[in-house]
């Protein structure tokens, strides 16, 4: 089947490679008609100097205002900038002497511009050089608008909390990442300029270009005196096409996944000292539809929001950052409104979920970016989470652990008081995720920073976490301490967003028990206060549950799981699904009925 696709493909290919290439094969065998005795040298080398100079100049530009341009076009979403972005590219589809004519219009001698300049811009090597711009100019404008298209945008979200403004943050990181794909472009445009011959023909027929004296001399001499012409143009063309397409490349060898370079060789040292830093924020932010508005004043350092896809988490990171526009709403660290600072100035570590490490920078650079990066700190972390070895590798030669440690490191250097993690583990497989978790933890007991971890994995929230926030549709459903919110959810919605089971809701009865409905009622040991008829939330531990043949609950075995080398049942009472842990010298197997026992002090009631 492979083959039946690949043949017509193949041929295809070849058909148009050969046409391609049957022109160069085929003025080989011109050159022995070559004139070589009536070619006037010193003309040709004029014109060959003249091509070069006005297309480097022309070049040079566009450079200067392409690469804006296209990083406008890349970036805005106005409908204005697109139907510029379609306008500077029109000369691509214009035949070259409709352009000269369109530029005539501008800069001919009885336009204005020309009568107001004494007609300085045509037939001169000015003239040249506009022409050449504007037939060129869309070369690099569309290299340079889907390069930047393909920069994530994260890199400049993480270069401004990193201390650095905007022009450094396009400067230092946006222009270098999308540079290959520009250099491509501006060789492409450099290569248009040279060979340009309709619009200049139209625009300054003098000085003479070489297409422009190439045409002259085929039209007063024939084609034997313009053979030899062509040798420099094909040469120019040659070494332009060339450094259109190369293009430097690490060879990075990435380090293999899973190993012991995920978890740091960490040295020992003491805990740090426990920060009085108090951390608040009030959000409010209106989104289309969507609306956040969150409020949470945690007393802890080691904090997370957890909740859904699309309840707001992200973005309530974002805010905190400064890298989205709030509508209302406050965020303090200690005594500062970090509201009223840019991004650069908040004195923050932000890591999305790769990390946002800039792929043309060295670990070794990655540290000293930051703008107050800490010389002497960066060298500690470098050495305290074993990435010494690493610092000249780029970003692509490191593991996923290696990766996150330098993120953590690069954040540490400028000693913020405020990490962000947003998903960092999300990609990860489960070993891995598991080994980078527990060295985070590891690194959260050293350091005095607020940690704030965006999940969605409640494991992962309970064990990075001392508080939890938990929203959705940007609102909170429930915030406290890790135990307090495990132990007991304010709602059946926070239960499941955090993965609990044997947990509902239920009404007390006269006789102490809480009826569950379908007739059921549960001997749960109640809060102070229960009053018959008050609605309580009510658990029960999957280890307070027995399967046992004489059970006063009787159910029907659904299914049959493995967590972590435990083996659980999940049994149907009614319409209420119970998970009970089944002990190995059971046979328990799905469909089969069976009896539960109940023990009254894994049991939980409180009020929602």
């Amino acid at each position: 089947m492979k083959g039946t696709y690949a043949r017509p493909l193949t041929w295809l290919a070849t058909l148009l490679a050969v046409y391609l290439c049957a022109p160069f094969v085929a003025s080989l065998a011109q050159i022995s008609q070559a004139d070589w005795a009536g070619v006037d040298w010193g003309t040709t080398w004029s014109a060959v100097g003249v091509s070069v100079a006005s297309a480097s100049v022309a070049s040079l530009l566009i450079l200067l205002g392409g690469v804006p341009l296209g990083y406008l076009l890349a970036r805005s979403t106005s409908r204005k900038v697109a139907l510029l972005g379609f306008v500077v590219q029109l000369p691509l589809a214009l035949p070259p002497l409709t352009s000269g004519v369109l530029l005539l219009f501008l800069l001919g001698p009885y336009s204005v511009l020309g009568r107001a300049l004494n007609a300085s811009l045509t037939d001169s090597f000015i003239g040249i050089v506009l022409a050449e711009t504007f037939v060129a100019a869309p070369f690099l404008i569309i290299a340079s608008k889907s390069a930047f298209a393909a920069v994530d945008p994260v890199f400049e979200d993480v270069a401004a909390t990193l201390g650095h403004h905007a022009g450094s943050r396009f400067l230092r990181v946006t222009l270098p990442v999308a540079w290959p794909a520009i250099r491509a472009g501006l060789a492409l445009a450099w290569l248009r300029a040279f060979g340009e011959f309709g619009a200049t023909v139209m625009v300054a027929y003098h000085p003479y270009s070489l297409p422009v004296y190439t045409y002259v001399v085929f039209g007063g001499q024939g084609l034997p005196a313009m053979i030899p012409l062509l040798l420099p143009t094909l040469l120019i063309a040659v070494i332009c096409a060339a450094l259109s397409i190369y293009s430097r490349s690490s060879r990075a060898t990435p380090a293999a996944a899973g190993n012991a370079e995920d978890s740091p060789r960490v040295i020992p040292a003491s805990p740090a000292p426990a920060s009085n830093t108090q951390f608040t924020i009030r959000l409010r932010r209106q989104l289309g539809a969507f609306s956040l508005d969150v409020a949470w004043a945690p007393r802890a350092q080691r904090l997370a929001i957890i909740g859904p896809s699309g309840s707001g988490k992200s973005l309530a990171l974002r805010l905190i950052a400064g890298l989205e526009r709030k509508d209302d709403g406050t965020v303090m660290l200690g005594d500062t409104e970090l509201c009223a600072l840019p991004p650069e100035r908040r004195q923050i570590g932000y890591m999305p979920q790769d990390y946002g490490l800039f792929p043309h920078m060295t670990v070794a650079q990655q540290l000293a970016f930051p703008i107050d990066a800490d010389a002497a700190a960066a060298r500690y972390w470098l050495h305290h989470l074993g990435l010494a070895a690493f610092s000249s590798h780029l970003p692509g030669q490191l593991s996923f652990g290696q990766r996150q440690r330098v993120a953590l490191a690069r954040a540490l250097t400028r000693h913020s008081q405020l990490l962000l993690f947003d998903e960092p583990f999300s990609a990860l497989d489960t070993p891995r995720r598991r080994r980078l978790q527990e060295s985070l933890r590891a690194l959260q007991r050293e350091i005095a920073a607020v940690t704030i971890i965006v999940t969605h994995d409640p494991d992962e929230a309970a064990l990075l976490a001392d508080e939890i926030l938990v929203i959705e549709d940007g609102r909170v459903l429930q915030a406290g301490s890790t135990d307090e919110i495990f132990a007991r959810p304010a709602s059946l919605r926070v239960a499941e967003l955090l993965g609990l089971s044997n947990v509902g809701e239920g009404t007390v009865m006269a006789n102490g028990l809480v009826d569950i409905g379908n007739g059921m009622a549960l001997p749960v040991r109640l809060p102070a206060g229960g009053a018959p008829g008050q609605r309580v939330m009510w658990g029960v531990e999957p280890t307070g549950i027995r399967l046992s043949a004489d059970g006063p609950y009787r159910g029907v075995v659904d299914s049959i799981q493995l967590r972590r080398g435990e083996r659980y049942a999940r049994v149907r009472v009614g319409t209420l699904l119970l998970d009970v842990r089944a002990d190995a010298d059971l046979d328990v197997s799905e469909g089969v009925r069976c009896g539960l026992s109940i023990s009254l002090e894994a049991t939980n009631a409180w009020t929602g």
